[in-house]
Formats: structure tokens, C-alpha cells, sequence
């Protein structure tokens, strides 16, 4: 009776921390989309549902193998340590999306899970170092892959995205699809772009989360993999349905002014980032990465707009193109509000804004500020940091662990 009483009550925790992830990796994948009125919020919350679980099925699996059976060693996830694991990652993501704490919830994970294995002396050190090592270099690269489209090539890519809604519906169906009567094949192209990248981050997002809602449960045999995987997708898809419709409308329209252009180079580049990681087996945080490319990003403008050059990459003409005055002002706005949230929103696009004045390039300057980006990496380390001495305080002094 006692341990079916605690099979449920970990189902019902494990169910809690997916719902949350949908909550907030709705608005991270599907913000831009919905900004700018590429899809509902319906339609967003069916699509990160479906793409979760494909990236959980597929992907995810490496992820929770890594959490729930190669960071600790041994058999040490009963059932109550699972349910007590499961609580630590889930309240910590809790406290994330009430106080607005840019927290990672695979950090958060880690941490917890190799908290108690500190204070059984069970945790795979080598393991361990494996993946600190690629948090460390994940968000390196993600800053200098953005930092080099944003100063060579994110004017082009600003000039060939525009999602521009025209009168009328996008598409026909006579029964044949066929454009709206106002729809362009540039704002077909455009829509269906944001559309599949946004699917794309949550395909990414399921890769890499699932773990984090169900891997104790698998590690000790409660849930098998594949019932592990439905049930964490299923809780994603229960919180994109419903608690993401409020972060849908902040991280869509009211968070941020970062130009769409920009949203997108940064979800690409942050979503391949943790998707390789997955496949790998190591559990990414996404905000980690992202807000890594959006400093990226911004700083690569800002050295273009001040004619100096990236190191290592080849000298550019102080009469090149200068970076728009928009994307500037979005983008370090964008920087400052991811210590709230990971949200992306959307703007005019930025290549049909007049280019910055001569004079006006020292305010670039502003554009990575590092005061702000130390602020952001300080809290997104926080979280984890307390849920590892917690775990390991809890397990190493309660007597009924």
C-alpha cells in the first residue's frame, strides 16, 4: 500500500516538473511565431507538444540514460529518493517561472542528482566532468558562431526575412492550397521559416528536458523508458497547452524588442547546440546557450558598426555596412531582459531601418555590456548551485533517506 501510495505521488511529481517545462519552453520555442502572428496559441501548444515528444523519443533517451543510471553509480534512485529528486528540480523550476530566475532545469537536474551522489558516495566523477566540461564550451561557441553572423552575414539574413501578415488568410484551400489573395511567396517563405525553426526548438527542447521530468523513475525501474518518455511528453504538451499561454504573450509581445531576425540566428544556433549535446548524451541548459548567443550576436554587430574585427577572422573595411540602429537598441534590450526570462520577440525588421550615423557608434559599446552578462550567468548558476547543496544536505543528514 505505502509503496503504491509512493509510485503515484512520484508520477504526480514527475507530471509537475514536465507541466512546467511546457510553461516555459513554449514561450522560448514558439515566442517569435506567435509575436508575429505566425501561428495561434493553440496551434503553438499542439506543435511543441508533438515535436517534444519526437525529440524525447528519438534524442532524449541518450539524456535520461545519462541522469538516471551513468551520473550516479550503483542502484541508489528508490523510489522516495526519486520522488525527493524529482521535488528539488520541480520546485526549483517553480521558484524559475514565479520570480522570473533565468534557472536551467538540466543544470538544476545535474545538480540535484550529483548532490546525492556526493552524500552517498556513489557520483561518477569522470561522468560529472564530462558534462561540466561541455557547459562550459557549449555557450563559448554558441557566442562566437553568433558573433560572426552577426558582424558578416545578419544583414543579409535581416534583409531576406520579412513576415509581414497580409489582409486575409495566408493560404486557401480551393480544395487545392494555394496562396491568400494578398499572401506573397516571400511571406509564405517567411512564415514557414519562423514556424520550423520554432518547431525545431521544441523538437530540441524535448531532447533535452525529458530526462529531467522522468529519469529517477526510469533509473530505478519504476517506469520503463518508453512510458517514462510518454509520460514526461505529455506533461510538456499539458503545460504548452495551457500555463504557456501567459508566457506565450510575454515572451511574444511584451518582453522584448529583440528583432525577429535575431530571434531566429539565436534559437538556431542555441537549439543545434543542445540537439548535438543530447545526441551526445549530456544534458544542455538551453538558457545557458542562448543567452551566450545573444551576447554573441550583439557584440558581433557592435564590431562592425566599430570597424574593428573578430580574432581569427579576416579584416572587413571600415566603410562596410554599419549595423542598424534598431538592432542595436533591440538587442541590448534583449540582453537585459534575459535575466528575467529566455524569451524572444519580435520587431521590424532591422534592414529596413536607416544604418547608424558615424557618431552614434560608441553607444555599441552598450551592446554586450558586461556588468549585465555577469548578471545573467550568476543567477542562471544559482539555482543549480542551491539545488546541489540542498540535495546533498537533505540526503546526507535526513534519516529517512
Amino acid at each position: 500500500m505505502v509503496s503504491s501510495l509512493l509510485f503515484v505521488l512520484g508520477i504526480i511529481v514527475a507530471v509537475f516538473v514536465g507541466f512546467n517545462i511546457g510553461g516555459s519552453n513554449t514561450g522560448v520555442a514558439f515566442g517569435p511565431a506567435v509575436g508575429s502572428g505566425a501561428v495561434s496559441k493553440l496551434a503553438a501548444g499542439g506543435l511543441m507538444a508533438v515535436f517534444a515528444l519526437i525529440g524525447g523519443w528519438t534524442v532524449g533517451r541518450r539524456v535520461v540514460d545519462t541522469l538516471g543510471s551513468d551520473l550516479v553509480t550503483g542502484d541508489p534512485f528508490t523510489l522516495s529518493v526519486s520522488i525527493a529528486m524529482l521535488f528539488f528540480i520541480g520546485f526549483a523550476l517553480f521558484v524559475s517561472n514565479v520570480f522570473g530566475v533565468p534557472a536551467s532545469t538540466s543544470m538544476t537536474a545535474v545538480g540535484a542528482i550529483a548532490g546525492f551522489g556526493l552524500a552517498s558516495n556513489r557520483l561518477n566523477t569522470g561522468v560529472v566532468l564530462e558534462i561540466v566540461s561541455w557547459w562550459f564550451v557549449a555557450p563559448i561557441v554558441g557566442f562566437w558562431v553568433s558573433a560572426v553572423v552577426g558582424r558578416y552575414a545578419y544583414d543579409e539574413i535581416a534583409g531576406r526575412i520579412a513576415v509581414r501578415q497580409s489582409d486575409g488568410p495566408l493560404l486557401e484551400f480551393t480544395p487545392r492550397p494555394q496562396l491568400g489573395p494578398n499572401t506573397t511567396m516571400r511571406e509564405l517563405g517567411g512564415t514557414a521559416l519562423v514556424v520550423g525553426i520554432a518547431c525545431y526548438m521544441a523538437f530540441s527542447a524535448g531532447a533535452s528536458n525529458v530526462a529531467n521530468a522522468v529519469a529517477p523513475l526510469v533509473g530505478n525501474g519504476s517506469v520503463t523508458m518508453n512510458q517514462g518518455i510518454l509520460l514526461a511528453a505529455g506533461a510538456i504538451g499539458l503545460g504548452a497547452l495551457t500555463i504557456a499561454r501567459r508566457t506565450l504573450d510575454t515572451v511574444g509581445n511584451d518582453l522584448t524588442d529583440l528583432p525577429l531576425a535575431a530571434a531566429l540566428v539565436v534559437a538556431t544556433v542555441s537549439a543545434s547546440l543542445v540537439t548535438v549535446l543530447s545526441i551526445l548524451g549530456i544534458p544542455a541548459s538551453f538558457v545557458v546557450i542562448a543567452t551566450m548567443s545573444i551576447v554573441g550576436l550583439g557584440w558581433g554587430r557592435a564590431t562592425r558598426a566599430e570597424g574593428s574585427t573578430l580574432p581569427g577572422t579576416p579584416t572587413e573595411s571600415v566603410g562596410a555596412p554599419a549595423a542598424t540602429a534598431s538592432s542595436e537598441a533591440s538587442t541590448q534590450s534583449a540582453a537585459s531582459t534575459q535575466s528575467a526570462s529566455t524569451g524572444f520577440g519580435t520587431a521590424d525588421e532591422v534592414a529596413e531601418e536607416p544604418p547608424l550615423a558615424p557618431n552614434e557608434t560608441a553607444a555599441t559599446a552598450e551592446l554586450y555590456r558586461p556588468a549585465t552578462t555577469a548578471r545573467i550567468v550568476l543567477l542562471q548558476n544559482l539555482v543549480p548551485a542551491l539545488a546541489t547543496v540542498a540535495a546533498y544536505t537533505v540526503f546526507r543528514f535526513a534519516p529517512f533517506f
